[in-house]
């Protein structure tokens, strides 16, 4: 029987476990790490042939590290294994990361053609943090070309398949880290998001995905990097397959900053003011949110209202309606390195609309739709200045606003996405849909995707979290009761089981 997803039999018990408890148990010894890394490996072996989430791996320097860590372990007493848990919290835990991540000996090229043969010669600081954590570097994964688009696909690794349904995308551009932990091949990973490339390939993919507030995790040792005020609204975060992995992952990767998220501070969630909006009050280049994610929605706002004994305010918030504009313009205005000069690997900027007519020869190294930001950059140059100052003031207007409802213990539940996976292309017809994720970058606010089940046709469901700037700690707790209320990857890895004994 063929099926179009990779969950056709069941899958090993640890890949069933989060990080956290995966952890535990290496520091009891009750799973040995070269034992947990092939389980690992091996799982990778049977999804990525359909899928082509892992692009480079290091299976046999991870397992040698393993081996080690092993030997190690065994050496010292369990006082000492215990200690672990504060200087090593995730010892022993296969990690993978997004190819734009510089990983020591490993390609850095970012889906560029022209840096297909760079080797990154150091570790980009969150992978520094997470080794330094104890965590093992497995694999390194897909992304969309220079990291811009939301389907991952490039000239130098190819297209990335949802492993819920292998003719779907799997978002972008973190869109193979998503992949490979939602298929159950890695269980935390490493995403960057400046529009939604941490969050959207989560949705897509039915994990959780963290974008944290601006400059809280280092951004340095990634491809393309960020410049000028841009540097704000790229964030490096947290994705896996558990809720409870967010937090100690973030605090990972934020190293010193940390302290500044009150990530130790127990959180009530009975005693957050919670908001919804169910859409972002409508936009003629951007699709309607799907009826079924809607009902999504209101099922997880029903549910935090009966188990929490909360109640969720809906709310209109007019300016949401200029999301892409107001994202457009502010990015616009932080820019310091082009687009096309990033196309033209940083010695010269490439002529987008030269490349479009070598594409249509097959001969044109860009993917399409890195030619179309290319040229809708240079389009963007004619805006009138006053056209995109009167959205960068509406923006931080709506900061202001926004920061105002929301106050030092409030939440809003917002769309992921105006619609589930789409069929391989199809961003190029609606290119706009990112929005729904893009705006919180430039209004400086954390947001966590949830998945919360899936559709009637067998793809994820998700919702985001949003909370004010340096509240991730909120975002994260609502995430976990998220989780609780709705059953998160666990839920959906048993509906594709039922449904597959179904069909038998």
């Amino acid at each position: 029987m063929f099926t179009n997803d990779v969950f056709t039999e069941p899958i090993h018990g640890y890949l069933r476990l989060s990080a956290t408890t995966l952890a535990l148990k290496i520091r009891r010894l009750e799973v040995g790490v070269e034992e947990l890394m092939q389980v690992f490996i091996d799982r990778i072996n049977v999804v990525n042939a359909r899928i082509n989430a892992v692009v480079v791996d290091r299976f046999s320097e991870a397992l040698q590290e393993a081996k080690e860590m092993d030997e190690m372990l065994l050496e010292m007493s369990e006082e000492e294994r215990n200690e672990l848990e504060g200087s090593k919290p995730f010892l022993g835990i296969p990690f993978t990361a997004k190819e734009a991540f510089a990983v020591t000996g490993l390609p850095n090229s970012g889906g560029l053609v022209a840096r297909k043969d760079y080797i990154a010669q150091e570790d980009a600081v969150v992978v520094h943090r997470l080794r330094q954590a104890g965590a093992i570097p497995l694999a390194l994964t897909n992304c969309s070309e220079l990291c811009m688009w939301w389907e991952s696909a490039n000239r130098v690794y190819g297209r990335t398949c949802n492993p819920f349904d292998i003719t779907k995308i799997v978002g972008g551009s973190s869109g193979g880290e998503g992949a490979i932990i939602g298929a159950a091949g890695s269980v935390i990973g490493v995403g960057s998001d400046i529009g939604g490339s941490i969050r959207m390939p989560s949705f897509f993919n039915g994990i959780f995905g963290h974008k944290p507030s601006p400059e809280i995790v280092p951004n340095s040792g990634q491809f393309p990097d960020a410049t000028g005020n841009r540097q704000q609204f790229l964030c490096t975060g947290p994705m896996c397959r558990y809720a409870q992995d967010l937090k100690p992952l973030l605090r990972v990767m934020a190293g010193e900053n940390a302290s500044s998220l009150s990530l130790d501070i127990p959180v009530d969630v009975t005693k957050l003011r919670f908001y919804t909006m169910e859409d972002c009050g409508g936009h003629f280049l951007v699709s309607n949110v799907d009826p079924e994610l809607k009902q999504a929605q209101q099922h997880v706002c029903q549910q935090l209202e009966e188990k929490l004994g909360v109640r969720v305010e809906a709310i209109k918030i007019e300016k949401l309606a200029s999301s892409l504009e107001i994202w457009t313009s502010m990015m616009s205005s932080a820019a310091q390195k082009s687009f096309c000069f990033y196309m033209g690997n940083q010695e010269a900027e490439i002529n987008p609309f030269w490349e479009l007519i070598k594409s249509c020869a097959r001969l044109s190294n860009h993917t399409i739709p890195a030619i179309g930001l290319g040229m809708l950059e240079k389009f963007e140059a004619l805006t009138p200045k006053r056209v995109s100052e009167s959205f960068i003031q509406m923006g931080e207007e709506l900061r202001e606003e926004l920061e105002s409802i929301l106050g030092e213990d409030g939440v809003l539940l917002y769309p992921s996405h105006p619609s589930v996976a789409l069929n391989h292309n199809l961003p190029l017809l609606f290119p706009f849909n990112f929005s729904y994720t893009a705006i919180f970058n430039v209004l400086y606010m954390p947001v966590t995707q949830c998945p919360v089940g899936l559709s009637k046709s067998g793809l994820p469901l998700g919702i985001q979290v949003v909370a004010g700037n340096n509240k991730d700690h909120l975002s994260i707790a609502v995430a976990m009761e998220i989780e609780r209320f709705c059953g998160g990857w666990n839920r959906l890895y048993n509906q594709k089981q039922t449904a597959l004994k179904t069909e038998q």
